[in-house]
C-alpha cells in the first residue's frame, strides 16, 4: 500500500477544563487594554471566567501577560479578532490561553495547531466550518450566529456529527440556553452581555448579568 498520499489528522488541542466547566465565553471590546481589568474581575465575581481580549482593541498583547497574572488559573483569557499569522504568534508569545478568528484563515489555525493552542475560527456556511474542523480547530465559531439560529447546529451535524461549534455574534442572554441544548460547545457573548460596563456603567449590574447567563447555562447543559 501507498502510504505517501495519505493526510495525516493534524492533533487537535482540547478546549480547556475552564471552557468545558463554564460553556460562556465573554468578548471585551474597548478603547484600550487597560480599561479590561475591573471589567474583567466583575465577569469572575459573576462566575464567567473565559474571557476573550479583541484585537481591536489597543494595547492588548502588551497588557496581556499582567492580566493573566492578576486573574491566575481560574481564568482563562484568550485573544481575539486574530486575521494573520503575525498576529496568532504575537498572541501566542504572550501567553493567551486560546486564539479565535472573524475567518476561516487556514495558516492561523496551522500555527495555533503546531503550537498545542486552541483556536476557534470563524465561520458560517457548511464549507468554512468544516475547513477550519478539518485542520484541526478546537472547535469552530459559529459567525455570526443570530443570523441562523440554534437550529443550524442540528442541520449541521447531520453531515458532520463530530463537529464542536461556538455560536457568536447577537446572542443574548436568554438565547444563551437554547444554543446550548442545542448542542454548542459553549456560547460566546459581547455586547448584550457586557452592556455599557466600558462606558461608566454598573459593574455589579454586570456580575449579575453574568451570574445569570451562568445559571441558565448551567441548567440548560445539565444531564448532557
Amino acid at each position: 500500500m501507498n502510504h505517501e498520499n495519505l493526510v495525516i489528522p493534524p492533533a487537535r488541542p482540547a478546549p480547556s477544563d475552564i471552557l468545558l466547566a463554564s460553556r460562556v465565553i465573554a468578548v471585551l471590546r474597548a478603547g484600550h487594554a487597560w480599561e479590561y481589568a475591573p471589567v474583567i474581575r466583575a465577569l469572575v465575581d459573576g462566575g464567567v471566567v473565559s474571557i476573550e481580549l479583541t484585537l481591536s482593541t489597543e494595547g492588548v498583547i502588551a497588557e496581556l501577560p499582567a492580566l493573566r497574572a492578576t486573574f491566575g488559573a481560574g481564568v482563562e483569557i484568550g485573544v481575539g479578532t486574530v486575521t494573520t499569522v503575525e498576529q496568532a504568534e504575537a498572541a501566542m508569545s504572550a501567553g493567551a490561553d486560546y486564539l479565535v478568528t472573524p475567518i476561516t484563515h487556514p495558516d492561523v489555525i496551522k500555527a495555533a495547531v503546531q503550537r498545542g493552542v486552541p483556536i476557534f475560527p470563524g465561520g458560517l456556511t457548511p464549507t468554512e466550518l468544516h475547513t477550519g474542523w478539518s485542520l484541526g480547530s478546537t472547535a469552530v465559531k459559529l459567525f455570526p450566529a443570530s443570523t441562523v439560529g440554534p437550529e443550524y447546529i442540528s442541520q449541521l451535524r447531520s453531515p458532520f456529527p463530530d463537529l464542536a461549534v461556538v455560536p457568536s455574534g447577537g446572542i443574548s442572554i436568554d438565547d444563551a440556553p437554547f444554543w446550548i441544548r442545542a448542542g454548542a460547545l459553549a456560547v460566546s457573548m459581547g455586547g448584550p452581555l457586557l452592556g455599557d460596563a466600558f462606558k461608566g456603567g454598573s459593574l455589579p449590574g454586570l456580575t449579575q448579568r453574568a451570574e445569570r447567563v451562568r445559571r441558565l447555562v448551567d441548567e440548560a447543559g445539565a444531564g448532557q
